[in-house]
């Protein structure tokens, strides 16, 4: 099985000190930097924008993964790339062109993702896997780092793979959401790709490389 790539997630790092996150993240085995982007609409909180992306891009070569968990993700697209972002991952329940972001994305030679809180079924990706580059399925409704992982959203993951697999599709499949050591190896077994872990990664409990 091959090992997937560790993404942790900014949202758990010490908003005053991202430099040192940054390092943290570049020490560890970790392959991309997770951020997570909140409007306070889409999802309650309000984190950080393009300027902060822009300020913290020359502090690293790894990937930004960013998770824009907005409302209107396609007035957005442009400047993040613009900040630096390398993946962009727009949720399909704040999207109404799904489609077209996705072309929006990738005309900015950027990898293009879709994401799904835990209400929303795979069945309703169907006309749009075969053009993403990333899946997000979120294994905690979003909006706020630490929570506990619903289970029953692992099986999305199975689900896509197998998808996958039948299709002949490319995409990546990403996991977002209450990873620790305790649920690290059931999403793993599943099939994510991806692993995206906040708290548990810059708590220094999360043991990544007993994985590998």
């Amino acid at each position: 099985m091959k090992t997937p790539i560790l993404s942790p997630s900014l949202l758990s790092a010490d908003f005053s000190d991202l430099k040192n996150a940054i390092k943290q993240i570049e020490n560890s085995s970790a392959s991309a930097v997770h951020i997570d982007v909140m409007d306070g609409s889409f999802v309650p909180e309000i984190t950080y924008g393009q300027p902060v992306v822009k300020s913290i891009r020359k502090l690293t070569n790894l990937p930004f993964d960013v998770h824009l968990m907005v409302e209107h993700p396609e007035t957005q697209i442009d400047s993040f790339v613009k900040a630096g972002a390398d993946w962009i991952t727009f949720h399909l329940e704040a999207a109404v062109h799904s489609h077209r972001l996705i072309q929006q994305i990738h005309e900015n030679n950027k990898k293009a993702g879709i994401s799904i809180v835990p209400s929303t079924p795979i069945n309703q990706l169907s006309e749009l896997l075969e053009y993403a580059d990333i899946i997000l399925v979120m294994t905690v409704n979003p909006g706020w780092g630490g929570q506990k992982l619903i289970q029953s959203c692992v099986d999305k993951v199975a689900e896509l793979k197998r998808i996958r697999q039948e299709k002949g599709y490319h995409y990546l499949i990403s996991v977002d959401g209450g990873v620790n050591n305790e649920t690290l190896p059931l999403v793993i077994q599943s099939g994510a790709d991806i692993v995206i872990s906040g708290s548990a990664f810059f708590n220094g409990t999360l043991n990544w490389r007993d994985n590998d």
